[in-house]
């Protein structure tokens, strides 16, 4: 994908990974060696592919044994991969390998957490458009590597009708109706902040019913006037602490900004071992 290697790229190029004066100073140009990235905690894997084709740009010679994929889960200890090859090249490519696996496993390990916390209730786990600039596809990626679902990609993919739009249409029915007249290709999401938005939402049948930052008590009352056949979400202030609370209301899903613009990156690590040059040589005509 051209976008990913534009990604590879930029990354590469910020870091000066081509012009490394710490390895070209202290690794011989024939050095080889091995490296190994392992768990430091334990988590939901994601970025194993973008970190593999980090490698393959810098040396496309180096070898790789995955022994663990994306969306698998790992524990401290857990070997993830064995690289051979350049230790200047793999140097090289290490923060930049590292800097996308821990950042997508960490979006993949809160959401992960969140599905659990849920497991059982028939209620999603989706992500928002709340997303870092240029690295939107690869952390929604992340997000079903996690177990949870995608909500919109982008502002074309479907009308969000949210308090900004309510206020500049001047109410949910006119918001609604301009909506249905602008396109009817889309589907249409409407946000509620109380039950009297909802009942005058569920009158026009828009195809999903947000509720903004109500309480599970009153997001079951919702669940009464919402018929099944619109799909009814619920954000704001949902944390994993109340996270089953709310799906227990019957919500078909809950969107956590969260996941994607305040997860902790996943710990992990990179360790080398220099191959000593008699043995790099036989590795090489092995």
């Amino acid at each position: 994908m051209s976008y990913i290697q534009t990604l590879i790229d930029l990354a590469l190029t910020e870091d000066a990974a081509y012009e490394d004066h710490t390895a070209l100073a202290t690794v011989l140009e024939v050095q080889r060696g091995v490296a190994r990235i392992t768990a430091k905690a334990e988590g939901v894997l994601s970025g194993c592919t973008i970190a593999q084709q980090v490698f393959t740009t810098l040396d496309s010679s180096i070898q790789q044994q995955w022994n663990k994929h994306d969306a698998d889960l790992v524990k401290a200890g857990d070997v993830i991969v064995e690289l051979t090859g350049s230790l200047r090249y793999l140097l090289a490519a290490e923060r930049t390998a590292l800097n996308f696996i821990q950042h997508l496993s960490g979006i993949a390990t809160a959401t992960h957490a969140f599905v659990s916390a849920v497991q059982g209730t028939n209620c999603d786990i989706t992500d928002t458009r709340k997303t870092t600039p240029g690295l939107r596809l690869l952390e929604k990626q992340a997000v079903v590597h996690g177990g949870g679902t995608n909500h919109r990609m982008d502002l074309a993919s479907g009308m969000l009708i949210k308090e900004n739009h309510i206020e500049a249409s001047g109410s949910i029915s006119e918001a609604i109706n301009a909506c249905f007249k602008h396109n009817h290709d889309v589907w249409i999401e409407v946000e509620c902040e109380n039950l009297a938005q909802v009942k005058e939402a569920v009158a026009l049948c828009p195809d999903i019913i947000l509720l903004d930052n109500m309480n599970p008590s009153q997001v079951s009352e919702a669940r009464i006037l919402v018929p099944a056949s619109i799909l009814l979400e619920a954000s704001g202030n949902i944390e994993l602490h109340n996270a089953r609370a709310y799906a227990e209301t019957g919500v078909n899903r809950i969107a956590i900004g969260a996941i994607t613009h305040s997860a902790p990156a996943l710990d992990l690590s990179m360790r080398i071992q220099a191959l000593k040059l008699d043995q790099a040589a036989n590795d090489e005509s092995a």
